[in-house]
């Protein structure tokens, strides 16, 4: 039997064998379940193309990152994070890859390797962590 899952575009097949274990019930032709189980297990496979790069000198220019990132393949974009203040590098950035696996070689090669005098540090970009301003009883960020 063949199930079919529609859900915000995405079409997802599979058959009554490969559907997960907590799935007793095949009568809905739109599990929720089952639909957010296989996107999950699609998603851990997937590398974010965007990785971070720390420890950078602050002599380094987005160019130099970009040209240096392009040994491992096709670089979308290299962006150094500055301090709004006084234009000076934080000493981090972020290198977007056009595919996963670039990305995946760059982490490979370069993690933990020299760059213009700086042991750096590259892996997957994380999504910003949401941050409370204010004293302890205080959150302005809700």
């Amino acid at each position: 039997m063949a199930l079919q899952i529609l859900r915000n575009g995405d079409s997802v097949f599979f058959d009554k064998r490969t559907l997960p274990p907590f799935c007793e019930k095949v009568r809905s032709r739109s599990c929720l379940d089952c639909f957010k189980a296989v996107r999950d297990k699609k998603e851990l496979n997937k590398m974010n193309k965007k990785l971070y790069v720390g420890s950078l000198s602050y002599d380094t220019t987005e160019d130099t990152l970009k040209d240096h990132f392009s040994q491992a393949g096709s670089v979308e974009s290299a962006i150094i994070i500055t301090d709004k203040i006084s234009g000076r590098s934080k000493g981090f950035g972020f290198v977007e890859m056009s595919t996963d696996d670039e990305a995946k070689k760059a982490v490979e090669m370069f993690n933990e390797t020299e760059f213009e005098g700086r042991k750096i540090i590259v892996n997957e970009a994380r999504p910003m962590e949401k941050r409370s301003f204010g004293g302890p009883d205080q959150n302005f960020n809700q």
